[in-house]
């Protein structure tokens, strides 16, 4: 049983033992059995008010909790749809009571949730309206009136906090960019003018609305400001190129341009006012000059006509050039055509850059290879043979590659630029095969010349003969040393070396058979020196080699004691003189015949005939 039905039991209980008492007390009283039942009648009346009072307030109570749970589940099924939840479950074989409180306790964590979304939503808009406001964006659309969901308020806070790393970047960009307008205008010497300037310049930074608007202005005020910078830039470098090339034709003192020199640099407006201050001071001079100007400018135009390979021709295009009547209209025609000049080089600096370098590695080239032909180069010392001829092989194998290189750079130049590149009146691979041309013909008449001299040469030891040239260094004296000698075709010689003899009679040392009166008179008996002219052949070195050898010849002793003579009157006479060798022979073959006498050659060393 349970307590609630044994405290029932024991009410009713209670009552009877109330009832009885109370009829023992009326019946001890002695109240009639009519007033009895009246006063039991008006105790049951009373008792059954108050049971039905209680009833009705017990009833009361349930019928609000059975309200309250219809409040709480109506209230539930709009709080799950405004927070985008699920429906809530009841749970089975539960009291209205406590079915009461689990709804209300729900009711209350869900309106909780509710007042915090609807709390963290005003602030994001408080936040993304501040943004907005500085970045003159359009807020963020969201309904006001319906709780957000989780989901909402999440992408919600991601587009404030993009915004602000937006906020965060144009205030950077903003900042960046007013320093560099308060440079720009400093530059200029310039003031804010527009309102927008002034906002930008005199305003604090947090009140400058940060639109893209805005930024843009921004940008293109100090793009503008940039310009004109430049623009006074390159007009104060201007007008200091023109100061100086004034100050070098006009000669000024070093004195006088370091004064000026605080305005060689800046382009301020006070500093352009200086710089055109002094450019017209200059150019009054310069009136004052005009000759010497002139003159300066010539130097310069033949210096760049040298750097450009002007012909004879092209420069003779320039008619002012040789004229003598000085006046501002021909400083004007010079002025003209120097900018011009210099321009076209710059144009073409490149090709013409690389023109040179070939000029100057062909100058070389050329001069290398003169030394090569030249004889005293032997005498070096220190090694400069073996460093010029280095040198040389690597020019000669540099200049094709520089030639092949200057080609196809040259080839893209004229397809780029749609005209022709000429040097010296000539397009450029013409104008090396010229010049290759010229040193191959060069070459040519030299070796021509060569063989020229030598037959000459040849004619000449053929008709007067030749001798060896004189030994540089001279023996020393000192007992001789008794040699060996034989006969040759009764003549006695000196037997040296093989050597000698065989140079003796190679033909480098022998005398035309012609007959002839010895060149200086002497007494009979005595040798005489025949004219003869030297000439250095291959064999010359080995003459020099065995030089100890041999003593003086034509007119000397030699080593065996012999001397070389030719007989006062001959017996035979050449009506000619030999021109070619095989004349030579012939002439020397009918001598021979038409003489009883045997003939001497000069390559052999005879005793005078007795």
């Amino acid at each position: 049983m349970r307590k609630s039905e044994v405290i029932a039991a024991e009410s009713v209980a209670c009552l009877n033992s109330a009832l009885a008492r109370l009829r023992d007390i009326w019946e001890e009283i002695g109240i009639p059995e009519d007033q009895r039942l009246q006063r039991t009648d008006a105790v049951k009346r009373h008792v059954n008010l108050l049971l039905t009072r209680m009833i009705e307030e017990e009833e009361n109570l349930r019928q609000r909790l059975l309200k309250s749970i219809d409040v709480c589940r109506k209230e539930l099924h709009t709080l799950c749809v405004e927070l985008q939840l699920p429906p809530f479950e009841e749970e089975e074989e539960t009291t209205i009571l406590q079915l009461e409180k689990d709804l209300r306790t729900r009711v209350e964590v869900m309106l909780k949730q509710k007042k915090e979304r609807m709390h963290e939503l005003k602030l994001l808009k408080e936040r993304d309206q501040d943004l907005c406001d500085i970045l003159c964006t359009s807020p963020y659309h969201i309904d006001s009136a319906c709780v957000p969901s989780l989901q909402e308020l999440d992408q919600f806070r991601r587009h404030l906090a993009g915004l602000s790393a937006e906020k965060e970047r144009r205030e950077a960009e903003f900042k960046s960019t007013k320093k560099q307008i308060i440079l720009c205008m400093e530059e200029l010497d310039r003031l804010p003018d527009t309102s927008f300037e002034r906002d930008v310049v005199c305003e604090d930074d947090d009140a400058f609305c940060l639109s893209k608007e805005n930024l843009d202005a921004l940008q293109l005020l100090l793009i503008q400001l940039e310009e004109q910078k430049m623009k006074n830039q390159i007009l104060c470098e201007e007008l200091r190129s023109k100061i100086t090339e004034l100050w070098e034709r006009l000669q000024i003192p070093e004195e006088e341009r370091d004064s000026f020199a605080v305005h060689m640099t800046g382009s301020k407006g006070k500093t352009i006012k200086a710089l055109q201050d002094e450019l017209n001071r200059l150019q009054e001079l310069k009136l004052q000059n005009i000759k010497r100007i002139i003159e300066a400018i010539r130097l310069e135009l033949s210096s760049y006509w040298d750097k450009c390979f002007y012909s004879a021709a092209q420069r003779q295009v320039f008619v002012p050039f040789n004229s003598e009547d000085y006046n501002e209209d021909l400083l004007c025609h010079h002025d003209a055509e120097i900018t011009r000049i210099k321009q076209y080089y710059e144009l073409h600096k490149e090709m013409f850059e690389g023109v040179q370098k070939w000029e100057d590695n062909w100058r070389l080239f050329l001069e290398f290879d003169k030394k090569a032909t030249d004889p005293n180069r032997f005498t070096n010392r220190g090694g400069n043979l073996l460093k010029e001829e280095k040198q040389r092989a690597k020019l000669q194998k540099m200049l094709p590659k520089l030639e092949e290189e200057l080609k196809v750079r040259i080839s893209a130049w004229e397809e780029e630029q749609e005209q022709e590149f000429f040097v010296n009146e000539k397009k450029f691979m013409d104008y090396v095969a010229d010049q290759w041309e010229t040193f191959h013909q060069d070459k040519e008449r030299e070796k021509q010349e060569r063989l020229m001299k030598k037959n000459r040469q040849l004619e000449e030891e053929m008709y007067y003969g030749s001798a060896p040239k004189t030994p540089n260094k001279r023996r020393v004296l000192g007992p001789s040393t008794p040699s060996k000698c034989r006969k040759l075709n009764g003549t006695s010689i000196s037997s040296s070396s093989n050597s000698t003899l065989r140079s003796a009679f190679s033909g480098t040392m022998c005398h035309s058979p012609v007959s002839r009166p010895p060149l200086c008179g002497g007494k009979p008996g005595l040798p005489s020196r025949t004219p003869t002219r030297v000439f250095k052949t291959p064999q010359t070195k080995r003459l020099e080699k065995n030089k100890e050898n041999m003593s003086q010849l034509n007119g000397t002793a030699m080593s065996g004691g012999c001397y070389l003579t030719i007989p006062a009157q001959r017996n035979i006479s050449v009506n000619s003189v030999a021109s070619t060798y095989s004349e030579f022979a012939r002439e020397l073959s009918k001598a021979t015949r038409s003489n009883t006498n045997p003939h001497i050659l000069n390559s052999t060393i005879t005793h005078p005939p007795s």
